[in-house]
């Protein structure tokens, strides 16, 4: 339940409401469907300016909607980035003076690309929810901007920001916090739902009005040293898999500084213990594509946040309103997986290792050659594979002879061999006993380099990653 003096307040004091002149002509991207076209509608003819509606049938389609902003001179515009989807080859658009990107997080690459094809013109990063009024907070780019770390900026006329921690205190410069927005626009509520107006709609403690309310986004933000503001994504875009907290998100940004990626997009996937992540990237053709986005990850995120699969496409699914509709991405298929060059299993037991990895995996087509962890195999499927080899097959089996031989052709000799060397290896798990006992003191030598962590009291397990105790 939006109030009017919301759109009064956007309708003059947005920074596209700052630009407009009687001369000026005014793109209405969005539809009416969309909170964002109100910005559009009230700035436009409250300033005097022509309003140009975008026909539905050239939304979606970059080379008509970039003719339609040149055919009909238009001097200011606000549509989504996804819209932007392979964009470097646009011709330059002169009249174009004003360009507000919102309703989706960005990129530096696309900013730097808009700025050639927009030469006479600023480009602005917007940012705010329906709950309160379209536009909350805004960030101009400058020319020449090469910064991995791309501001949303700072509130417009009449709106407070607040970042909050979970007790609902403001957090210190550079902390990640909560978003929540205060000031004129915060709507009323949700009509006739009590309870979720309850949730989101809070008072405002730091106004000085006893009757001043916040909205409380579930965004993350934090704030730079100068004072901008950066969007980190949404809080239920943080994932939990495996008992690893994972944003999305960051995910996505080091995707985009990859050169071969335009823009990307990272999903959950499945659940429980079956849960795995899969990127979707806009990016230029590459034989080796999956390999080397998986590799530049690996250098820079740790394993558990590499996807286990990466999907390319050639645009990514948008909605009617121009944002990415994540119900139309595809589901990974056997090529987005990170396999080696084919070569089939030889003999009974590279088969049966076969059809034990497909099955855990869920891949159609798995090489005596293709690694376990990069086809999306994690400690947990590597418990039920030893379990299942063991029980199946007879072999003897150890997390530690996984890890050295992720492969089927490298792991079937330590199967054949294990049987004939029991004393070099652990098993899975080792008990201490008596329990209760007073535990010795003692180091493990981790060959993989992870980390080294003491029993807990009263622990009865521990869970070796070495051959050797020192």
């Amino acid at each position: 339940m939006v109030e009017h003096q919301g759109v009064v307040n956007i309708a003059k004091t947005s920074p596209e409401a700052r630009s407009i002149s009687t001369s000026s002509r005014v793109l209405q991207f969005f539809s009416i469907a969309f909170d964002a076209c109100a910005m559009d509608i009230f700035t436009t003819l409250c300033g005097g300016a022509s309003l140009h509606i975008l026909p539905d049938n050239i939304r979606m389609d970059i080379h008509r909607f970039w003719d339609y902003l040149g055919r009909e001179s238009i001097t200011q515009a606000v549509f989504t980035p996804s819209v932007l989807q392979n964009c470097g080859d646009l011709p330059q658009l002169g009249e174009l003076s004003t360009l507000i990107v919102a309703a989706e997080a960005t990129t530096t690459a696309l900013f730097k690309t808009l700025h050639n094809l927009i030469p006479n013109g600023r480009i602005l990063n917007g940012y705010g929810p329906t709950e309160t009024t379209v536009s909350a907070i805004a960030w101009e780019c400058p020319r020449g901007f090469d910064s991995d770390i791309i501001p949303i900026g700072r509130p417009i006329d009449n709106k407070r920001i607040y970042i909050l921690d979970e007790h609902r205190q403001p957090v210190p410069m550079g902390v990640i916090g909560e978003l929540y927005i205060g000031g004129v626009g915060v709507a009323r509520g949700y009509l006739n739902q009590p309870e979720l107006t309850a949730k989101v709609f809070l008072p405002d403690p730091f106004a000085g009005d006893s009757n001043a309310r916040m909205y409380k986004t579930g965004d993350l933000a934090r704030y730079l040293p100068d004072g901008n503001i950066v969007f980190l994504g949404r809080n239920d875009h943080q994932v939990k898999i495996r008992g690893f907290r994972i944003e999305l998100g960051e995910i996505e940004a080091r995707l985009c500084d990859h050169p071969l990626v335009e823009s990307a997009t990272v999903i959950a996937m499945g659940e429980g213990s079956d849960k795995k992540i899969v990127a979707y990237v806009i990016a230029l053709h590459h034989d080796e594509l999956v390999h080397v986005l998986r590799s530049h990850l690996v250098s820079c995120l740790p394993d558990y946040m590499v996807p286990s699969a990466f999907v390319r496409l050639d645009t990514l699914p948008l909605s009617a309103n121009g944002k990415l509709d994540r119900l139309r991405l595809p589901p990974p298929d056997n090529d987005s997986m990170a396999h080696q060059q084919y070569e089939a299993p030889i003999g009974d037991i590279e088969g049966a290792l076969m059809t034990i990895w497909m099955d855990l995996l869920q891949v159609d087509r798995i090489g005596r050659h293709d690694n376990f962890f990069m086809l999306g195999g994690h400690s947990l499927l590597a418990v039920r594979m030893i379990t299942q080899i063991q029980s199946l097959m007879g072999f003897k089996v150890t997390l530690g002879m996984l890890f050295i031989a992720p492969t089927i052709a490298e792991l079937v000799p330590h199967l054949l061999t294990a049987g004939n060397n029991q004393e070099d290896v652990f098993d899975v798990l080792l008990p201490i006993k008596p329990r209760g006992a007073r535990l010795p003191l003692f180091c493990v030598h981790l060959e993989f380099h992870r980390f080294v962590k003491a029993p807990a009291p009263g622990s009865t397990y521990l869970w070796f990653a070495s051959k050797r105790v020192l």
